[in-house]
């Protein structure tokens, strides 16, 4: 069994990757959302990945968690070159080709590495998603729910009011990414405040049919600050990118096996859009998850979430890891 962490250097940057499992077994590649790090994907969550007989590597985009960051508003990067960076990471760690799974602008920057990095691509797993660029070419689905637009609306003039104003939980970019708070109020030296915008942050992407775990949401919170080597830039760089060419147009052309996950109450990107994603990439198999909201995979989804992503990344001919189930 492999643990620990590794920093690798890729395309001029250092990224911080956490790998877990045995190297023979068919690897797994998680990649965040935005304004994430490696710890948004749970321990547990990533520890039944390896218990089934997967070599799982979570690891930190640029401005993220232990990756290398830039000065906060001026990203010199755009998505494209995230999937740049997940092909060489891939690279580097001597996988050949992976099973990537992406959770939201991570699950767009997966599209991009199946359409421009085939070869490095074994399946693809696109969660919380929508095809192409969001807000750019989905003027045929749903918009954000009534509530999250509202949310996105008291942010943003709490954070035109300035400093003090209040707390600073969220935005909304040109992408329709959504971010864990604003910037605009948040005193960065603080980390109590951090966390507390974080959890508030989080609060309304949650599913309202079951109680948000505020406990758990804040203690994950702490753990990411404190793994952040500047929360600031990954709590806001993030949401500047540039998202390059569209792309929906060419989600046919995506060859990998793929599997769309989605939440049943996602509020930002409703349930249709995870429909039509599948519907756009050849063979792709789609699978609602229940009282469920854009998050990463809460604890209740586990007992669906697990086999299915085990079944999906199971070896050429339907054959199980050695030595595994």
């Amino acid at each position: 069994m492999t643990t620990g962490r590794r920093i690798l250097k890729v395309n001029g940057a250092e990224l911080s990757a956490d790998l877990l499992g045995d190297p023979a077994d068919p690897a797994v590649l998680l990649i965040h959302g935005a304004g994430h790090c490696a710890l948004n994907w749970s321990d547990g969550f990533v520890r039944r990945l390896a218990d089934g007989g997967r070599f799982v590597v979570r690891y930190d985009s640029r401005d993220a968690g232990g990756s290398t960051t830039y000065p906060v508003g001026a990203p010199p990067y755009g998505l494209p070159d995230l999937a740049d960076d997940a092909a060489a990471l891939i690279g580097a760690l001597g996988l050949g080709a992976a099973h990537v799974v992406g959770m939201s602008q991570g699950a767009a920057v997966g599209q991009l590495l199946a359409l421009d990095h085939p070869d490095r691509v074994a399946t693809l797993t696109c969660a919380s998603s929508t095809p192409g660029i969001p807000g750019r070419e989905q003027a045929d689905l749903p918009p954000m729910s009534d509530r999250l637009a509202a949310f996105f609306a008291q942010s943003e003039a709490q954070s035109e009011a300035g400093p003090g104003a209040g707390s600073e939980t969220g935005v909304e970019d040109g992408d329709g990414e959504a971010g864990a708070d604003g910037g605009g109020g948040v005193d960065w030296s603080d980390r109590d405040a951090v966390i507390a915008s974080i959890v508030e942050g989080e609060r309304p992407f949650a599913a309202v049919s079951r109680p948000f775990d505020e406990d758990a949401v804040r203690r994950l919170a702490a753990r990411v600050v404190d793994h952040a080597a500047d929360i600031a830039a990954q709590s806001t760089n993030p949401y500047l990118l540039d998202a390059g060419r569209p792309w929906r147009h060419r989600l046919g052309g995506i060859t990998a096996p793929t599997l769309v996950l989605h939440g049943d109450e996602d509020p930002l990107f409703p349930v249709e859009h995870g429909r039509a994603l599948a519907a756009e990439i050849p063979g792709a198999r789609f699978i609602a998850l229940e009282r469920t909201g854009h998050e990463v995979f809460p604890e209740g989804t586990w007992d669906v979430v697990v086999p299915a992503l085990l079944a999906h990344t199971r070896r050429p001919g339907g054959a199980a890891a050695p030595g595994r189930p």
